[in-house]
């Protein structure tokens, strides 16, 4: 991390996690018709609260992934509160996606895992 990027969590199943695998681990695929907008959150807490209590039960397994993007594509996104103090996530357009793949600075990282 550093003052040029952003660390930024993503709660996700299995089946979108293989689809990044197969991009090598640098992006995410696109959004299903009926998802105009991707979520990352910004905090790992938050992130775990979804895989563990959200993903595990819909899909059977959740996992909690980090990844960076560059602090100058994020700045013209507003940070969305949606909940409480700490339950904070950016709302990307799914129109975006591709640009905000470009942004990702390395690779798309699991950091835990839920079943």
């Amino acid at each position: 991390m550093s003052a040029q990027t952003v660390t930024l969590w993503r709660p996700t199943g299995p089946k979108e996690l293989a689809l990044v695998e197969a991009s090598g681990w640098r992006a995410w695929p696109p959004r299903p018709a009926d998802q105009p907008i991707f979520y990352p959150v910004l905090n790992e807490d938050y992130a775990t609260r979804i895989a563990r209590d959200w993903n595990v039960k819909h899909s059977g397994a959740g996992y909690v992934t980090r990844f960076e993007v560059a602090r100058e594509f994020l700045d013209r996104y507003v940070v969305q509160q949606v909940g409480g103090r700490t339950i904070l996530e950016y709302w990307i357009p799914a129109e975006d996606l591709e640009e905000l793949n470009a942004n990702i600075v390395g690779p798309i990282e699991v950091t835990a895992e839920y079943r």
